[in-house]
């Protein structure tokens, strides 16, 4: 495989809000992640979070009020999409949060992905599955299985060692 930008990882996502304070509260206490050190140096509000490997930048919008609508919950819509270790527990406490959500079974050769779906405070969907029971499939090459930060560098050492 190539990697002609030579890509390490997934850094973060930015994320325009109608209110950073109100977006603040969902990211951390919905989806766990937590506030990070913002350079003071910005002269727009915003917001830093980490958590899972990545972040998530989140900046007030200039026109709160002509911000699109939430719409619909549809899971072909752009979204974030987050591995969870147990979708029952997910599904409970969404329903315990009183967080609207739609519910998506895949399945590809006898291999179920379950999928819940969701939206941020400003619309941006937010996906929970467990996406790892499939396997990853190049079109061309060896088959890779997703990789848990526990597991990721094992199998980055096996498939160094492959090439």
């Amino acid at each position: 495989m190539e990697n002609p930008l030579h890509l390490k990882s997934l850094n973060h996502i930015s994320i325009v809000c109608r209110s950073v304070e109100k977006s603040l509260d969902f990211y951390q206490n919905i989806l766990g992640f937590f506030p990070i050190r913002r350079p003071g140096s910005f002269n727009f509000d915003g917001a830093w979070l980490f958590n899972y490997g990545f972040g998530i930048h989140l900046l007030q919008s200039e026109d709160p009020e002509n911000m699109p609508k939430i719409r619909i919950i549809n899971p072909k819509d752009n979204h974030i999409s987050f591995q969870c270790e147990s979708m029952t527990t997910v599904e409970k406490r969404l329903k315990e949060m009183e967080i609207e959500y739609i519910k998506s079974r895949v399945e590809e050769g006898g291999i179920y992905v379950d999928q819940l779906f969701f939206h941020d405070p400003d619309g941006m969907m937010i996906e929970i599955c467990n996406c790892d029971n499939l396997p990853v499939i190049p079109l061309s090459g060896e088959t890779l299985r997703p990789c848990s930060t526990l597991r990721c560098s094992m199998q980055r050492k096996k498939i160094q060692q492959l090439v």
